[in-house]
């Protein structure tokens, strides 16, 4: 019996949440999606998407958790945010899951906002400090979804040629 369906399934699936994942910030995002590409180029043997373009996409993924980190810190750092800010942020997004979709977006400046202000600041200051950690969260989203877009892409050069 061949298994190959069940295995490209798993492959879309993990793609998908990865996709899904970038965006919510409790799942690994783009390096789901370089395990779902794997899987697929596994389950036929990487007869069509050999190593090269695996090693490729692994660099993507690296550099995607590098982003990641930096997007928010540089964004927070540009504006001064202490380390409650950071934390406030932190707490913001998680606690935004469950006010989605808004949440999203509101939760993590509104952490940073909370945080700093907390830490001893004035509010003009303290919301500044959110709304840049919010604009660096944001423009990690951005480019982690366009490395998964390359990655795919890529995956999808490799598979057809």
């Amino acid at each position: 019996m061949d298994y190959s369906f069940i295995f490209y399934l798993i492959a879309a699936l993990l793609v998908i949440v990865g996709l899904a994942g970038i965006i919510l910030p409790a799942l690994p995002g783009v390096p789901l999606v370089f395990i779902g590409l794997l899987v697929a180029a596994w389950t036929e043997g990487f007869e069509r998407v050999g190593w090269l373009p695996l090693v490729v996409l692994g660099v993507l993924t690296l550099i995607s958790v590098v982003v990641d980190v930096l997007s928010t810190v540089i964004g927070a750092q540009k504006v001064g945010a202490s380390r409650m800010a950071l934390l406030g942020a932190a707490i913001g997004t998680v606690a935004g899951l469950f006010f989605m979709p808004i949440g999203l977006f509101v939760g993590p400046f509104a952490g940073a906002l909370i945080g700093e202000y907390v830490h001893g600041r004035q509010l003009g200051q303290a919301t500044k400090v959110g709304l840049g950690t919010w604009l660096g969260i944001v423009l990690g989203v951005a480019l982690k979804l366009g490395l998964a877009m390359a990655m795919i892409g890529l995956f999808a050069a490799a598979w057809f040629m």
